[in-house]
């Protein structure tokens, strides 16, 4: 029988989701963000600004110049599988960026914005979404975090603090306010492909019938459902409460579940950015 975890874990579904949202990256930063000259956040942003102010060579090539002492630092540092899939990453950002040789029209500076960032963010986020990473600065974003507990965010803030700093002293400034326009998009459209497949819904049922209730679903559905104890303020009496987590497609039948055995049933719906363990997602191991 098909199991979509064990092949979510897989070399092949890994090293597709990696090919394909590196492409997808590389051909926002060669088919729009290069044309108008656009800083990306990140390593690649240093690499960029290596190429418009040497012209020695193309960001692809320094961006896998940069990376050679972040992976060798990831190597003596975090786990072989996570550093080979962002090695991959890397690798095909930086030759598909030197070979794509194709622009995308968008005269709008704010337009291509938009679109880069929408582009770069979710080539990032596919990428996210593997036992790997993007390469760059995702290789010593990880090390710190499991090292000295600082935020994988934090880091990126202060690079690219620093990054868009020397942009604005180097560059014109309506060019680096775009940047920082594209590389919020790019922000919103991880956040957005991260959740896109993973998002789930918290459900929490009281009713004077919920072990009836539990039954259906444990029964309908194939998933688990908990028992919270609770305690009711008005009646002043002990309350079971039950606690589900669905997904979107599942959860007008479990509306219709809960109201066919109890009309007078209250039922609470909250949104998750992700379930980890038990029948839903693994844990991403660095």
């Amino acid at each position: 029988m098909f199991n979509f975890r064990d092949f979510s874990y897989s070399l092949f579904w890994n090293l597709f989701l990696i090919v394909v949202g590196s492409l997808i990256q590389a051909i926002g930063f060669k088919a729009i963000s290069a044309p108008h000259g656009f800083v990306p956040s990140g390593l690649f942003g240093v690499a960029a600004l290596f190429e418009y102010k040497t012209g020695l060579l193309d960001a692809g090539y320094w961006y896998l110049l940069l990376n050679v002492p972040m992976f060798i630092i990831g190597y003596l540092l975090i786990g072989k599988r996570f550093l080979g899939y962002s090695f991959v990453s890397m690798l095909v950002i930086s030759l598909a960026y030197s070979g794509i040789d194709f622009q995308i029209e968008l005269r709008n500076q704010l337009y291509a914005a938009v679109c880069f960032g929408v582009l770069a963010g979710t080539g990032a986020g596919i990428v996210l979404r593997t036992l790997g990473s993007n390469g760059g600065l995702d290789v010593i974003a990880v090390i710190l975090n499991q090292r000295y507990n600082i935020g994988v965010g934090k880091t990126y803030f202060l690079f690219n603090l620093v990054l868009f700093s020397f942009s604005f002293a180097s560059l014109d400034n309506d060019l680096v306010i775009a940047s920082l326009i594209a590389a919020f998009v790019a922000s919103v459209s991880v956040e957005y492909s991260l959740s896109l497949f993973s998002q789930r819904k918290l459900c929490l049922i009281i009713s004077a019938r919920s072990s009836e209730i539990a039954e259906q679903v444990m029964e309908k559905f194939k998933v688990g459902a908990t028992f919270l104890e609770g305690f009711g303020a008005y009646k002043k009496e002990p309350r079971r409460v039950l606690m589900v987590v669905t997904n979107n497609i599942q959860l007008k039948r479990l509306e219709e579940i809960i109201f066919t055995s109890d009309p007078h049933a209250l039922f609470i719906v909250e949104n998750t950015f992700n379930v980890i363990g038990s029948t839903f997602s693994r844990r991403k191991i660095y």
